[in-house]
């Protein structure tokens, strides 16, 4: 499949994306029996997998969202987190922020920062995909849905250059046919 100038081949099916969700959201709502979590989706490339893991979760909970930003050309990290103007109110509530990827770990490491200068009951991450390898950071990630190896990715919420978020799956880029 092309998107723009890049090729990109399957890598994690729909069904299999669903199931790990799924999995995730019954672990959550174990966890989180009578806390009443605050979900914070991290704009935009989380939207897709937001949507599908809070429907999943059956403790009661509520839904914000937050912008932040780290990416400096189309593939990879710039290595400089820019978080938007809109932050939620956390004070002493249990809050689990919503991450497509974690790639250096430096967004979601921002993004805690700022929220704990409110003083949350806690912080927690759930996220899509982790590609362990290019971590930058000591993140505790106890719900990532999928290890990956450092390969840029689309789909399922994932873009490139802002096209191939509605792909029900998710495609790595396929190096040998890219132009």
């Amino acid at each position: 499949m092309q998107i723009h100038d890049k090729h990109f081949k399957p890598f994690i099916t729909a069904p299999q994306i669903q199931e790990r969700v799924s999995e995730l959201g019954k672990q959550i709502s174990q966890d989180y029996a009578g806390k009443n979590p605050m979900f914070i989706v991290i704009l935009n490339g989380a939207i897709v997998f937001a949507s599908d893991l809070f429907r999943s979760v059956s403790v009661p909970c509520t839904l914000e969202t937050m912008s932040a930003k780290s990416y400096g050309s189309q593939t990879t990290s710039s290595g400089t987190v820019t978080v938007g103007a809109h932050i939620p109110n956390v004070h002493g509530r249990h809050v689990i922020l919503v991450e497509d990827i974690v790639d250096t770990g430096l967004t979601l490491q921002r993004v805690t920062e700022v929220l704990q200068q409110q003083h949350p009951e806690s912080i927690t991450i759930a996220a899509l995909l982790s590609k362990p390898a290019m971590h930058k950071t000591k993140l505790h990630l106890p719900y990532i849905c999928f290890d990956i190896p450092p390969a840029f990715v689309v789909g399922y919420g994932l873009d490139y250059a802002e096209h191939g978020r509605n792909l029900p799956d998710i495609y790595v880029l396929d190096e040998e046919h890219t132009l």
